[in-house]
């Protein structure tokens, strides 16, 4: 009676170590196999999580890429970016008036910023081939994004007085007028954010010179769109636009497992 109760349970112990020894197995094949494409200049990976910088034609944004490898040249990607466009008409001004001078943007209706959810694809068109190498990839990503407008505060002179004033029917004059001490500063008008939904896709080439494949050390560059359902006002006497066209140059670091 013991033994038929105890055989079952050494039997299920033995498969569970079997499996187990097993697994440990494959890890170490597979950890092999990536350590020796590594020497020969592959990038091999299962997961990277990158970060970048960017500076585009209108304007710098900041974003987060999470890929998965799904064959050895192309890795499926997820990425959130961070953006604010600015007009090509911007131009900053510096008004002295006593103390209270400071700069600010003649004319700016908005600042407009984007908040991007996307997903796309990265294809390895070159492998470093040792080392020293750089590998050459291209990418291309499409997503939904969140346009949030901020109303652009000015300080003016209102008959003696110190006010703000944003772009309206009641203070047009005084927002177009000669006695602005300056912008109001960042902290103005976030109670006021009025959200524009749209879509956007990019496409890019991405150069990875790190020496390690376990670290990502990249420069990329691109041209990307961005689509929104309303007309965007940035800037007074300028059509509003719905459509951005951009390009951009971005430094991206990270690591891969």
């Amino acid at each position: 009676m013991i033994a038929s109760l105890m055989f079952p349970a050494l039997f299920s112990f033995a498969q569970k170590t079997n499996s187990k020894e097993s697994r440990k197995i494959e890890k170490r094949q597979k950890y092999a196999a990536m350590a020796k494409q590594e020497e020969e200049g592959v990038l091999s990976y299962s997961r990277q999580n990158t970060f970048g910088i960017q500076l585009r034609t209108n304007g710098y944004g900041l974003f987060y890429e999470h890929g998965r490898m799904k064959t050895p040249r192309i890795t499926n990607m997820y990425m959130v970016e961070l953006t604010e466009i600015k007009h090509q008409k911007e131009s900053r001004t510096q008004k002295q008036e006593g103390a209270f001078g400071g700069s600010y943007v003649y004319g700016k209706i908005n600042n407009f910023y984007q908040f991007k959810l996307g997903f796309g694809q990265q294809y390895i068109f070159g492998q470093k081939g040792n080392k020293n190498g750089v590998a050459v990839m291209g990418i291309y990503q499409g997503g939904l994004s969140l346009g949030l407008l901020r109303p652009y505060y000015l300080d003016v002179n209102d008959n003696g007085t110190k006010r703000a004033v944003k772009y309206e029917s009641a203070d047009s004059l005084l927002f177009l007028g000669n006695e602005i001490y300056g912008s109001s500063g960042f902290s103005k008008g976030w109670n006021e954010l009025k959200i524009r939904p749209g879509a956007f896709v990019k496409a890019a080439l991405r150069f990875d010179f790190n020496k390690y494949n376990e670290k990502v050390q990249a420069v990329q560059i691109g041209l990307s769109v961005d689509a929104y359902a309303q007309e965007i006002p940035l800037i007074v006497e300028r059509k509003p636009q719905r459509f951005f066209f951009q390009g951009h140059l971005a430094y991206i670091f990270g690591g891969r497992k």
